[in-house]
């Protein structure tokens, strides 16, 4: 599947990747798990989804982090859905279609695999997309397994019924998933506001500001 997304190449600073202190790299990425057309009227808040994970595909193109994205049984449910799309540029191949609930099938570990360069490299992965529950759920406890750090995007996860949700987002905390808002982690990957690219970022934060607090407002009550 892929579709990786990057701004200019030769612009500096990357944040697709980090060095830690013991030498490895770590490298950010987001993944966006079967947004598709036939879920549009199924999904509680389904809209929200959307403009959340707009959000954050316009952020990853700043920051020049790689996204992925996957279709669940697309010839059945339909291909991702023009909002996203339209913001993929069209020289970028096709998402991968899989019929297992958790993204992580074989397709997109190959791709995750080219990311890192030794054994001791791992992913920091963002994860929106449907349904939290299930698929959400299964890539998310399939990344924490093979050692990655994962933030699940509250603000840009929902399920059929919404009760689901809260349970889902519980287990995955407690199983070591970071479950944040797409606000939160775009200041967490920037850092600092004297990066070059923050103007951008606080720019992208201030133009969806209406859409991110009725993301918040319906998904994030504790």
């Amino acid at each position: 599947m892929p579709v990786s997304i990057s701004g200019d190449p030769n612009t500096s600073p990357d944040h697709s990747s980090s060095i830690e202190s013991n030498g490895a790299h770590h490298i950010e990425l987001i993944t966006i798990c079967d947004i598709q057309e036939k879920f549009r009227n199924a999904i509680w808040e389904f809209p929200k989804v959307v403009a959340t994970s707009q959000k954050l595909v316009k952020a990853a193109k700043i920051l020049n982090i790689p996204v992925f994205v996957t279709t669940q049984n697309a010839s059945r449910l339909g291909a991702t859905v023009p909002e996203l799309t339209s913001l993929i540029p069209e020289t970028t191949p096709e998402a991968i279609d899989k019929t297992a609930f958790s993204m992580l099938v074989p397709a997109l570990q190959t791709h995750l695999q080219s990311l890192t360069s030794s054994p001791s490299d791992k992913l920091s992965v963002l994860i929106v997309g449907i349904e939290t529950h299930i698929c959400v759920t299964q890539t998310t406890l399939d990344l924490l397994a093979a050692g990655h750090k994962v933030y699940v995007i509250a603000d840009g996860v929902s399920s059929c019924n919404a009760g689901e949700r809260p349970v889902a987002l519980h287990r995955l905390a407690r199983e070591g998933a970071i479950v944040t808002t797409s606000e939160s982690v775009l200041f967490e990957l920037l850092g600092d506001a004297k990066d070059e690219k923050f103007k951008a970022v606080s720019g992208l934060v201030k133009e969806t500001k209406e859409e991110t607090r009725q993301a918040v407002e319906t998904f994030c009550r504790l």
